[in-house]
């Protein structure tokens, strides 16, 4: 259209050879590209951006800290496609590395999980990879139904047993599949120990990212460390160093290195955020998860853009109030979660407990964690170790 105008403008003055007249011509010229701009996008602008369709969900955490039963919650949700720790392959893939130096590596995995291109597990698995070759891909409910799976319902609660025994022969080009046809991405991982490693994904517009950073006492973190010692020794390995996890401090150390990757990441979530972080961190304590489940799982839902149906209402009252304190570390059954949180104090040695308080009281005192001063203390069940963390800042 304005090619055509300016053509008819330019046989118009070799026509009127009047200077007068080009003059008047330019004027209009000029007149009608600033009018034609105004109204209209120019060529030069960029477009608009649009924000993301789906919704993705980080739950950052670290091991022993109730992020398995966490992840559950939304991978029971039938807009979720979940995985729990998918850099566990980056992590054994290139293990002589630090966690610092992983960081990138994991993050790029995330990402792609993120927006549904699974190509990027070609890098740290076979190529002849199926898909029950991918980490604990047997919790997460989006992979044990249609398409991943044909003989579930998306809208059935499905245990990782169920799902592993019936699931388990489907090729790994369902993972991807599957990913592509949820609302909701997320992602339960926990090696990240900087949140600043995430401001590029923060600020990618190809993202809609929201960090939910799920946090346990210190203590019983350690505890339920002492009984995975083995499952955990790699990646213990990788965060602290071999050398630091060898002797009596060894498990000291790398509980230091932990706490203060959660005073870190609260302290860049909730203090001085930067613009692009705003309304997208949530801060939740495992404690606060067991004493009111059915709160803390609406207030995460509605921070996820979730609704809590019925449905799963009943499955979080019904999982958190079992009997006993579950059968294998690593799996999530009904249990008392209640009493499960409170364990530590009726079987950790209170010296072990001054020496986990020594290495975490910057973590403790600023996630709300009462430290205690006696063996009294810690067997008193009536004493609340747990205040409002918003007190300590």
């Amino acid at each position: 259209m304005i090619l055509n105008f300016l053509c008819l403008c330019r046989s118009l003055a070799t026509m009127m050879k009047s200077r007068r007249v080009q003059v008047l011509l330019i004027l209009a010229v000029l007149t009608f590209l600033l009018i034609h701009c105004h109204f209209q996008p120019c060529s030069n602008k960029a477009p608009a951006k649009r924000k993301p369709s789906s919704v993705h969900i980080l739950i950052l955490s670290s091991w022993r800290s109730g992020s398995s039963f966490t992840g559950q919650i939304f991978s029971q949700h039938p807009s979720v496609f979940y995985l729990m720790e998918p850099a566990w392959h980056v992590w054994v893939k290139m293990y002589q590395n630090s966690a610092k130096v992983l960081h990138m590596a994991v993050r790029d995995l995330v990402r792609s999980v993120f927006l549904c291109d699974m190509s990027v597990f070609d890098a740290y698995m076979s190529s002849q990879k199926k898909k029950s070759d991918l980490f604990q891909w047997q919790t997460s409910r989006a992979l044990c139904s249609p398409p991943a799976c044909d003989l579930f319902s998306r809208s059935d609660i499905i245990t990782a047993g169920n799902c592993r025994t019936i699931c388990a022969k489907s090729p790994f080009s369902t993972v991807e599949e599957a990913c592509k046809t949820y609302s909701h991405v997320a992602i339960k991982e926990v090696r990240f120990f900087d949140l600043k490693v995430l401001y590029p994904l923060l600020t990618d517009p190809s993202l809609n990212l929201k960090i939910i950073h799920l946090v346990r006492d210190p203590r019983a973190v350690f505890r339920s460390r002492e009984n995975t010692v083995a499952d955990l020794k790699r990646d213990s390995n990788i965060v602290v160093g071999a050398e630091r996890t060898k002797g009596e401090m060894g498990p000291y150390n790398t509980m230091q290195v932990i706490c203060k990757s959660h005073v870190e990441i609260y302290k860049a979530g909730s203090q001085a955020v930067p613009s692009f972080l705003k309304d997208r961190y949530l801060l939740v304590r495992y404690e606060d998860i067991v004493r009111d489940p059915l709160a803390l799982a609406a207030q995460m839902y509605r921070f996820a853009e979730l609704h809590f149906t019925p449905e799963l209402q009943k499955w979080v009252h019904n999982i958190t109030h079992g009997k006993g304190q579950g059968t294998q570390a690593f799996d999530i059954s009904s249990r008392d979660a209640l009493k499960v949180s409170q364990a530590w104090r009726k079987a950790l040695p209170f010296q072990k407990i001054e020496k986990v308080q020594r290495v975490c009281k910057d973590a403790m005192d600023l996630l709300g964690y009462q430290l205690i001063q006696s063996e009294e203390e810690q067997k008193n069940m009536s004493l609340d170790l747990l205040f409002d963390h918003n007190s300590s800042k």
